[in-house]
C-alpha cells in the first residue's frame, strides 16, 4: 500500500506562494533582524499580511507566539497556516476584505 505524502511547512508555503502569485500579489521571505520568532513571510497584497507557515497539527513554539503577541498589541496582524485549507482560506480572506485600491 503506498505510503501517504508527508506534508511539509515548505510545501504550505509553496503553494501558498502560488496562490499569491497567481491573484497577483507578491511572496517574500521576511529577515528580521534582532527579532528571533517573527513570522517569515509577507504577503503584499491589497496590503501587507506577516504570515508563518506550519507543518500541519505543528503549533508556534512559545518565542514565536511571543513575538506575534508583540505585534499583534501594535496592530499588526499575523498569520498562522498549517494546511492548504487554510492557505486557501487567508486568500479568501485577503480578496474578499479589499479596503481601497490605488489609481
Amino acid at each position: 500500500m503506498p505510503q501517504a505524502k508527508v506534508i511539509k511547512e515548505r510545501d504550505i508555503e509553496k503553494y501558498l506562494h502560488k496562490r499569491v502569485e497567481e491573484a497577483g500579489g507578491e511572496y517574500r521571505r521576511v529577515k528580521w533582524i534582532g527579532r528571533y520568532g517573527a513570522p517569515d513571510d509577507a504577503v503584499l497584497l491589497h496590503g501587507m499580511h506577516l504570515v508563518e507557515c506550519k507543518a500541519p497539527g505543528k503549533k508556534l513554539k512559545p518565542h514565536q507566539a511571543r513575538e506575534h503577541k508583540r505585534l499583534h498589541t501594535q496592530g499588526v496582524p499575523t498569520y498562522v497556516l498549517d494546511s492548504y485549507a487554510m492557505a486557501d482560506a487567508f486568500m479568501a480572506h485577503i480578496l474578499e476584505h479589499v479596503v481601497w485600491e490605488y489609481t
